[in-house]
């Protein structure tokens, strides 16, 4: 009889946790997308830059593009009179810094930290979507006594960090964050 009462104890303990843990407002499901589903079509418009890095706003163009075209929910539009909304960006920032050391002093390994402003507005009538003046992202990478392979890495980095990047401000902008 004391097993039976102990087995009883426990399943009502463990149902009264299940119901608190679901009474208690928090939810798995997630709230879906908030962009309406009239808007279709997006056009990735040319990215200003801001930096001293040439190109850097190609690479960062074309992986918000991929993205777009990943991420399935939007056509891309091949200009802005095609699409339903247009994303704007620009590279405000880029820097290099050293993140460790080699036994020389000379850096082992250097951290790039880009920042953007983003902006995916309706395009008529012009009402914003999504904004954000300051998303930034960073990329780890190894560099190298051989310029070459020191140059390499770090490109390699830029196009990381541009793919996660997109990636990222694309989850946001689906969730409305």
């Amino acid at each position: 009889m004391v097993n039976m009462t102990g087995s009883c104890l426990k399943a009502a303990v463990l149902l009264c946790c299940l119901w608190m843990i679901g009474a208690c407002g928090y939810s798995f499901i997630q709230q879906g997308e908030t962009i309406g589903k009239n808007i279709q079509t997006i056009f990735v418009d040319v990215f200003a830059n801001k930096t001293s890095e040439a190109n850097i706003e190609n690479t960062f163009r074309t992986a918000f593009a991929d993205q777009i075209i990943k991420g399935r929910r939007f056509r891309l539009a091949s200009s802005p009179d095609e699409a339903d909304a247009i994303l704007k960006g620009s590279v405000e920032n880029l820097s290099a810094a050293p993140l460790s050391y080699q036994a020389t002093n000379l850096a082992a390994e250097d951290r790039m930290t880009v920042v953007l402003s983003l902006t995916l507005a309706v395009r008529d009538p012009q009402k914003i979507l999504w904004a954000n003046g300051s998303f930034s992202g960073f990329q780890d990478y190894t560099m190298a006594n051989d310029i070459a392979i020191a140059r390499n890495n770090k490109n390699n980095a830029l196009a990381k960090l541009a793919r996660d990047t997109a990636e990222r401000a694309y989850r946001l902008m689906m969730s409305d964050f």
